[in-house]
């Protein structure tokens, strides 16, 4: 079921939403009835119920409330004078307060839970009283005068607060009302007062705060306090907003300009232009199907009307970027600084997966399950179910990992590759390896960061890329520890100018640029803060590509960010500080056993000497790593420094691994293989202050200062051995065109032709004629078929033209909108491109 948030309140839509939302009447007592159930099921997701905490599987989480309940109590019967935890400062950080809302909640989890080891917590009403004593306290001295309150971060008195303080009130829901009947309709009271981005304490969905995963969390926060309140207008309205997350984003069709959300090619978008499925998408995913399981059976919502629409998210958003229980790096926004790392984010995806199992029809019940077998089966890091959020879901974790008639299966073909266009994001999976490639655009931000998350972003979304080997255990291959000691400007498929940038606390003194009194009133939270300091998006329009079956190609114009646009422009204050890119037009063409990737143009229009980085690799220091290639006069390679290569291999026989690297048409290239040591609190002033030390290999091609603009082709292999990388010398490759106009590539093992073309006019390419900027496969296969795949990387074009030139074909099997027209000699495909947002269409052809 799709609902656009555009018509959300037309009649077409509200017909959706009566399928969702029942509009009958309904009686005082039933609305009660659901409300008292909506509370016990919010009870049974967060403290499990008699039945889940009596297995043997949810000891360890059962153990884990009970020590943080334990511990909190301690902190409490130790505070001082003016304190409600000991040493826990409050009045001026958010996050201490937020803190002390959080051990509130433990505590009170603890009192829910049934379990042998809580007996002495488990429904201690003088425990619960303090828990609610405490609440008193906070509100009366911290919380309750909003004139003093929301300092910091805005998503603390928002959202934050709001979810310990609603958990915390639903958990203690028998107890509250006799005790302290006030305490629900003041706290609520304060909740809506400090909505400050909504519209007279409630949502607006024309905000830029309340969209996605923001918006999940504060309607499901709403959503109890109706419950609390006896509200049931107010559980109807929050639904309703919440709904909206639903919808799949329409880019030409937008309702209030939102573009946060998924999009019909996998996508996912928050803060307007960063992509990110690994974690406000997670946290979107998460919320949902949490707030499914609390909503079953209270009559208030048919939440199976939801539940394909949130296995589509999984199957075509999630899967592809999982791989081997990892979640990869280009979906994560400013939380690749952080150090819980790719297996953490996956979890808490399982957890989602195990419960929407639960809710799921028969046939999508038994693909989740079976998916969640294959992440377990696949997975280099043993998933702790000790770790999610319910006990409930821990014995249905079990339950699925226990039935033998459930066999492991992805959700996705082992061979496929993903043009996420809507995110600048193409992903490319063969059995045993995966390619995760990260671009960016006038539409996509090229990083981000934010709260001193992220320090040195700067070429995260300028074609990084990262190359994922299957067996390995991917946190040390990629995951903080790779941003620690890689260097920022030599991230893997990088092309940088060669200068030390700075990071934002290093420039401005604070984790942002503070100048509100510029007429673009940069504060921590405003618009311009975002344009310019946290995800500045590039100034280029060509980004994405094709998909033709299981292969695919992307292409991309690196550009300036738009701060440095601006700047030149005379909009920013003098003393924000910006830098200039190097400039380059690359293609990568993803086909089964190798990764093509075709650079011309590169260089610095500021005559800056610039490196281009072909990989970057970390392992261990005690890892037996070795490097071997051949020069391209034939003789045998060994070692590090600068050579004209044929090829290279780098293996690490520890990890089982092995890139092969083979230089098409590329100039001498330098290896590097060092010892770094540094602090993880360089990518993130919050992470401890621990040091990492990390073997580095590199590759990268140096162009020197005033030099003129080079070009490069080499290849990716994966897990190549020496003999598969000798056989290059005689093809199957063969480049076609590497200039800043045009790119192709032929695969004749394949029969497979690539182009991307990158300017107007015409552009001529193995016996094709393209038209204009645009991406195109072209397949040749037996029996006289012929498969074209064409999509525009541009998102302006209305028509996309391709000539295929010999005899006469004839249209087979064709996408909506594709034309053929035999002509003299050849056939013209007219593929309709209009707001097709870089979708691919495909049309096969016979003689």
């Amino acid at each position: 079921m799709e609902i656009t948030r555009r018509r959300l309140l037309s009649a077409l839509s509200a017909a959706g939403l009566m399928a969702v939302i029942p509009s009958g009447p309904a009686s005082g007592a039933d609305t009660a009835a659901g409300r008292a159930r909506l509370l016990a099921n919010t009870v049974a997701v967060f403290a499990g119920i008699p039945e889940s905490n009596a297995r043997p599987e949810t000891a360890a989480k059962l153990a884990a409330i009970d020590r943080a309940a334990r511990t909190n109590l301690q902190s409490m019967d130790a505070a001082g004078a003016g304190e409600l935890f000991a040493g826990l400062v409050l009045g001026t950080n958010d996050a201490n307060l937020n803190t002390a809302f959080r051990r509130l909640y433990e505590i009170a989890l603890a009192t829910r839970a049934p379990g042998g080891a809580l007996s002495d917590l488990y429904e201690n009403t003088a425990v619960q009283r303090r828990v609610i004593d405490g609440l008193v306290w906070l509100h009366e001295r911290y919380y309750g005068d909003q004139s003093k309150g929301y300092y910091g971060n805005w998503f603390s008195w928002e959202i934050g607060f709001s979810q310990y303080i609603s958990k915390t009130l639903a958990l203690l829901s028998d107890q509250v009302p006799a005790y302290r009947p006030d305490l629900v309709p003041a706290y609520v009271a304060s909740m809506d007062a400090y909505l400050r981005n909504g519209t007279d304490g409630d949502v607006n969905l024309a905000s830029r705060f309340h969209t996605g995963a923001n918006l999940a969390d504060i309607t499901t926060n709403r959503i109890l306090q109706g419950a609390l309140l006896g509200d049931d207008a107010r559980i109807r309205k929050a639904l309703i907003d919440q709904l909206t997350v639903f919808a799949t984003i329409d880019p030409y069709r937008l309702s209030h300009g939102v573009t946060d959300g998924h999009y019909a090619d996998g996508s996912f978008i928050q803060h307007s232009s960063v992509a990110y499925t690994g974690s406000y998408g997670k946290g979107l995913l998460v919320r949902v199907v949490q707030t499914l399981k609390i909503l079953d059976g209270t009559g208030f919502a048919h939440g199976d009307e939801l539940v394909p629409t949130v296995h589509g998210w999984v199957k075509n958003g999630f899967a592809p970027l999982i791989f081997e229980g990892w979640m990869m790096e280009i979906v994560k926004g400013r939380a690749v600084s952080r150090t819980d790392g790719g297996y953490a984010d996956v979890a808490a995806v399982v957890e989602a997966v195990v419960d929407l199992s639960s809710l799921a029809s028969s046939a999508d019940a038994i693909a989740l399950k079976s998916y969640v077998k294959h992440i377990r089966s696949t997975s280099r890091a043993a998933l702790d179910p000790a770790g999610f959020v319910s006990p409930v879901s821990i014995v249905r974790y079990a339950d699925i990992i226990g039935d033998a008639t459930i066999e492991p299966a992805d959700l996705n073909p082992a061979s496929r590759s993903v043009a996420f266009n809507a995110m600048d994001r193409t992903v490319h999976r063969r059995p045993g390896y995966a390619f995760a490639l990260a671009r960016s655009s006038d539409r996509i931000s090229k990083y981000e960061y934010m709260s001193g998350e992220n320090l040195m972003p700067w070429f995260q979304g300028d074609g990084a890329y990262y190359l994922y080997l299957s067996g390995q255990d991917q946190t040390q291959a990629y995951g903080v520890d790779y941003f620690t000691t890689v260097s920022p400007y030599g991230l893997a498929g990088v092309t940088a100018p060669v200068e030390q940038r700075r990071t934002v606390p290093e420039l401005y003194g604070k984790p942002y640029y503070d100048n509100p009194g510029h007429p673009l009133n940069f504060t921590s939270s405003s618009e311009s803060q975002n344009t310019y300091v946290y995800f500045p998006r590039g100034t280029n329009r060509y980004s994405g590509g094709a998909v033709l079956g299981a292969y695919g190609t992307a292409g991309w114009v690196q550009s300036d960010d738009v701060p440095y646009r601006d700047k030149g422009a005379g909009l920013l204050p003098d003393d924000f500080v910006v830098y200039r890119n190097a400039t380059a037009t690359k293609s990568w063409f993803l086909l089964d056993d190798e990764i093509v990737v075709l650079a011309a143009g590169v260089g610095d229009g500021a005559r800056r000497a610039v490196t281009t980085t072909v990989d970057a690799r970390i392992s261990t220091p005690n890892d037996q790593v070795s490097v071997a290639g051949v020069l391209r006069d034939g003789r045998p390679w060994t070692g590090t420094g600068t050579g004209d290569l044929q090829w290279l291999r780098y293996a690490n026989a520890t990890q089982g691994t092995a890139v092969g690297y083979v230089f098409l048409d590329t100039p001498g290239v330098r290896v590097a293989l060092d010892t770094v040591t540094r602090s993880r609190r360089i990518v993130r002033t919050s992470n401890p202050d621990t040091a990492v030390t990390r073997s580095v290999f590199g590759i990268t091609v140096d162009q020197a200062p005033e030099a003129e603009p080079a070009r490069a082709a080499y290849v990716l292999v994966p897990n190549a051995d020496e003999s598969r990388l000798r056989s290059y010398t005689d093809g199957p490759l063969k480049v076609l065109a590497n200039t800043p106009r045009l790119q192709a590539l032929t695969h004749t093992g394949l029969g497979l032709t690539a182009a991307n073309s990158f300017t107007p006019g015409s552009h001529e390419a193995a016996g094709m004629r393209i038209e204009g900027p645009a991406s195109v496969l072209v397949q040749r296969e037996r029996h006289g078929l012929t498969t074209v795949a064409v999509s525009d990387p541009t998102m302006d074009r209305d028509t996309v033209s391709v000539l295929l030139r010999g005899r006469s074909l004839w249209e087979v099997a064709s996408d909506d909108g594709v034309r053929v027209t035999p002509v003299p000699g050849g056939t013209r495909l007219e593929f309709n491109a209009r707001q097709a947002y870089g979708r691919s269409f495909a049309v096969t052809l016979r003689s």
